[in-house]
């Protein structure tokens, strides 16, 4: 196993995107949580807040273990964000954890 960054940017005004497809992207979340693969996601608030109101988020951050990067690639494709719109641009890098 491996670690990935799973780094998404956000289409502009994503807020009532983001809110009708939340459960079923925070279920899938808690599943790699359960399985002791992730190790951090939130998102990015689009303003200088931890609650944005109605400023919304830029996008979020994952960190999770996948088999490979085809994998977490696979993973990051199927994720409802991605299927709402959400999403204008997914990245996923290879991740090395060395602090803490």
């Amino acid at each position: 196993m491996m670690r990935y960054a799973i780094i998404s940017e956000d289409v502009p005004n994503s807020l009532p995107l983001r809110l009708a497809s939340r459960p079923a992207h925070l279920a899938r979340l808690q599943l790699l949580q359960a399985e002791g693969r992730l190790v951090i996601a939130g998102p990015h608030p689009a303003i200088d807040s931890n609650d944005p109101g109605e400023a919304g988020f830029s996008g979020s951050l994952i960190v999770a273990e996948f088999a490979d990067l085809a994998t977490a690639q696979a993973w990051a494709d199927t994720d409802p964000y991605v299927a709402a719109g959400v999403y204008a641009r997914v990245t996923i890098k290879p991740f090395k954890h060395v602090l803490p």
